[in-house]
C-alpha cells in the first residue's frame, strides 16, 4: 500500500517536471522564430538563389574566419581563465583580492569600446591577431568569473588525499582539479564563443570579417534581405556546432554534494622567486585590459571640454537604458529559469534539443533577431512594430544564453535530495522547487540578471531597428557620434555605460565570493 508521501514522490516531481517543461518549450518555440525567419527566406528565395548565394568563396572566407577566430581566441581564454583563478585563489599572490577585482573589471568596458580604445591607439593595428587580442581582452572575464568560484568552492580534501597517495603538485592539478572545473569551463567557453559569432562592433572596427560584419554591411548596402539572411542561416549551423561540442566536453557528471565538505579553503601554494615576474606580467595585463580604454576615454573627454557633457540628452539616454536594462534582465532571467533547472534534473534528448533552441539565438546578431520581429510584426501584428514588448522580446532571445549558464550552474550545486524531500513532506512539487533549489540559486540567479543587464546596457544592433521612436540609448547615442568620427561627444556616453555597468561587475564579483553551495 503506497504511503502519502510515496504518491507525492512519484506524482509530485512529475506535474512540476510537465509545467517546466510547457513553459521551457514555449521559449524554446520564443527563440526559433529567427530560425523559422531565415528558412522562410530560403524557401521564399529559392534553391538556386541558395546555393548561389552560400555555395561561394566569400561564405568559406567568412567559415574560416570563424574557425580561427575561435580555435585561437578561446583556448587563450580558457588558459588565462584557469591560470589567473588558480593564481588569485590557490597561491600567496600578494593583493589577492585586488587582482581579482582587476580582472573582472573590463565587463564593465563593452566590446566595441575595447575595440575604439585600441583603433584609436594603434591605428594600423587590424586583421585575425588584432580581433583575437580585443576579444580575449574584452571577453576573458566571462570566464574567468565561473572558473575563480568553482575552483575556491572545490573540498580540498580530494586533492589533499591525491597528494598524500605520491602525486606531484601539477599531477594532482591536472587529474583532480582540472576536471572539477569542466562544467564552469564549457558553459564559459560556450559564452565566450557565442559572443564572438555574434559580435558585430568589435570586429569592424579591427577591420576583421566576420559573418556578424558581412550581414550587417549586405543591410547596410543593398539592403539585400536573402543574403544576410541566409549568411544567418550558416551562422546558425556554426553555433549548432559549437553547442554540440559543448555538451559533449561537459557530459552528465554530477557536481552537487550532500553537506558542507571541508569547511576551509584549499592550501596556498607558495610563489616565491616567482612572484615578482608574476606581478609585472598581471600589471602589465591590466594595463591591456584597463589601462588603454582609461586612457584613450580620458584623451576623448580632455579634448571635448565641458561643451560634450549635453546634459538634457545624456540623462534621457541614460535614463532609458536603465530602465531597458532592468525590465529585460527580469524578463530573461524568469524565461531561462525552466530549462535551466530541466538540463540539470531532467536530462533527455528532448531536454537538449530545448536546451539548443535556447542556445543557438545568442550567436545571431542582433540585427538577424531584429528583423526577424519587425517582418512578424509588420505583417501579422501590426501595433508590436518599433515597440517596448518587441524590443525586450529581442532582448530576451539575444541573451538567453547568459541567463542559462548561470542559472544551470548554480542549480547544479543545489542537491536534488532538497526538492525530495520537500515534495515527501507536503509541498507542491513547484513549490518544492521554490523553497529548496530556487532560494539555493538564487545568488546564481541574481548573477545571471546582473550579466542580461550588463549585455543590454551595452547592446546596439538589435536596439536600433526595434526601438520605438524617441528611444536614445547609450549605446546608441555613443554609436551615432562615433559613426560621424565626433570621438569626444561619444566619449560621455562611453564612460556612462562604463559606470552604469560597474555596479554590475560588483555584484557578479561579490556572487563569485558567496557561499560555497551546499
Amino acid at each position: 500500500m503506497l504511503t502519502a508521501p510515496s504518491l507525492l514522490r512519484r506524482s509530485g516531481p512529475s506535474r512540476g517536471h510537465a509545467l517546466l517543461l510547457a513553459f521551457a518549450a514555449m521559449v524554446a518555440l520564443l527563440s526559433l522564430l529567427p530560425l523559422a525567419f531565415v528558412l522562410w527566406i530560403a524557401l521564399d528565395s529559392g534553391w538556386e538563389t541558395v546555393v548561389a548565394m552560400v555555395f561561394r568563396r566569400k561564405v568559406a572566407d567568412l567559415l574560416i574566419n570563424s574557425a580561427l577566430l575561435l580555435g585561437l581566441a578561446l583556448p587563450i581564454c580558457l588558459a588565462l581563465a584557469v591560470a589567473l583563478a588558480f593564481l588569485v585563489e590557490r597561491t600567496d599572490l600578494p593583493l589577492r583580492k585586488l587582482w581579482s577585482w582587476l580582472f573582472v573589471a573590463p565587463l564593465a568596458v563593452p566590446a566595441f569600446v575595447h575595440s575604439y580604445a585600441w583603433s584609436s591607439v594603434a591605428p594600423g593595428f587590424h586583421g585575425l591577431w588584432a580581433a583575437v587580442l580585443v576579444s580575449v581582452l574584452a571577453y576573458l572575464p566571462f570566464l574567468y568569473l565561473p572558473v575563480a568560484a568553482q575552483l575556491r568552492r572545490l573540498d580540498p580534501v580530494l586533492e589533499e588525499t591525491a597528494g598524500a597517495l605520491g602525486r606531484a603538485p601539477i599531477q594532482v592539478f591536472f587529474s583532480v582539479t582540472l576536471p572539477q572545473l569542466r562544467l564552469a569551463l564549457c558553459g564559459g567557453g560556450l559564452l565566450v564563443g557565442l559572443h564572438l559569432l555574434a559580435e558585430y562592433g568589435l570586429f569592424v572596427l579591427t577591420r576583421f570579417d566576420t559573418f556578424a560584419t558581412a550581414i550587417v554591411d549586405q543591410f547596410q548596402a543593398v539592403y539585400n534581405g536573402p543574403a544576410a539572411n541566409l549568411l544567418g542561416g550558416v551562422l546558425v549551423l556554426v553555433c549548432f556546432a559549437l553547442l554540440l561540442l559543448e555538451i559533449a566536453l561537459r557530459g552528465d557528471e554530477r557536481y552537487a554534494r550532500v553537506g558542507s565538505g571541508a569547511a576551509r579553503p584549499g592550501r596556498r601554494h607558495r610563489l616565491g622567486r616567482l612572484a615578482w615576474p608574476v606581478l609585472f606580467l598581471l600589471i602589465g595585463f591590466v594595463g591591456l585590459t584597463l589601462g588603454v580604454p582609461a586612457l584613450t576615454l580620458g584623451r576623448w573627454l580632455i579634448q571635448g571640454g565641458a561643451g560634450i557633457w549635453r546634459l538634457d540628452m545624456i540623462g534621457e539616454a541614460l535614463w532609458q537604458t536603465i530602465l531597458l536594462a532592468l525590465f529585460g534582465a527580469l524578463l530573461t532571467t524568469l524565461a531561462a529559469f525552466p530549462m535551466a533547472w530541466l538540463s540539470i534534473r531532467r536530462p533527455s534528448r528532448l531536454q537538449k534539443l530545448l536546451e539548443a533552441s535556447h542556445y543557438y539565438v545568442g550567436a545571431l546578431p542582433g540585427v538577424i533577431v531584429a528583423l526577424a520581429l519587425v517582418t512578424i510584426a509588420v505583417r501579422f501584428i501590426q501595433p508590436l512594430y518599433q515597440s517596448v514588448p518587441t524590443l525586450l522580446l529581442a532582448y530576451m532571445l539575444m541573451f538567453l544564453p547568459r541567463a542559462l549558464v548561470g542559472l544551470r550552474a548554480s542549480i547544479a550545486q543545489a542537491p536534488v535530495e532538497l526538492e525530495r524531500v520537500a515534495a515527501n513532506l507536503g509541498r507542491p512539487p513547484l513549490l518544492a522547487i521554490w523553497h529548496t533549489t530556487l532560494r539555493l540559486a538564487a545568488p546564481g540567479a541574481a548573477a545571471s540578471a546582473a550579466l542580461v543587464a550588463l549585455g543590454i546596457a551595452n547592446e546596439l544592433t538589435g536596439t536600433l531597428m526595434l526601438a520605438p521612436n524617441g528611444t536614445r540609448t547609450l549605446a546608441m547615442r555613443f554609436w551615432s557620434y562615433t559613426s560621424e568620427l565626433n570621438f569626444a561627444a561619444a566619449a560621455p556616453y562611453a564612460v556612462l555605460m562604463v559606470a552604469l555597468s560597474l555596479p554590475l561587475v560588483v555584484l557578479l564579483r561579490l556572487e563569485a565570493d558567496g557561499r560555497p553551495a551546499r
